[in-house]
């Protein structure tokens, strides 16, 4: 009597796994994102942006990727600057207020560890939309975008 070997299946190829690795990004921002608002005259969430191919982090990419008109009011700003302002430590924060200074501390670093020619622009006026973007190693703009009312 002999016995037969089970025949070796043929892997599958694992359709999911590739959609998955392009939302790797967004779904870590919002881990590191939860629960943090950017204050302004409103506080707005922040959200993960995926944009597309880019050859520079321009105003003219920025605009025509998030839907605007080539004439739109857009102010570009260093993202050190704008991040500080979110990571700084006062004397005065109590428990809540530093630990969301190092809740954004830790997105930063995520943002500077995966992206390179970080910048800020800020679009509109009075309601604007904010965007941290920069090139990941694709050569796609992405980062995070939030809201905020200034008047």
């Amino acid at each position: 009597m002999t016995t037969k070997m089970p025949k070796k299946r043929k892997k599958k190829k694992n359709i999911i796994a590739e959609p998955l690795k392009m939302n790797l990004f967004a779904e870590k921002v919002k881990e590191l994102s939860a629960g943090l608002y950017y204050i302004s005259e409103t506080d707005a969430e922040i959200l993960p942006f995926e944009g597309a191919k880019a050859e520079a982090v321009t105003q003219e990419n920025i605009l025509i990727q998030t839907n605007n008109a080539p004439d739109a009011p857009v102010e570009e700003r260093e993202f050190a600057e704008i991040f500080a302002r979110l990571t700084d430590i006062k004397d005065w924060f109590g428990e809540e207020e530093k630990a969301t200074a190092e809740k954004f501390s830790v997105l930063q670093k995520y943002l500077e560890e995966n992206l390179k020619d970080l910048k800020v622009f800020k679009i509109g006026k009075i309601q604007i939309d904010i965007y941290f973007v920069g090139l990941d190693a694709e050569m796609n703009l992405k980062g995070i975008q939030t809201k905020a009312v200034e008047t």
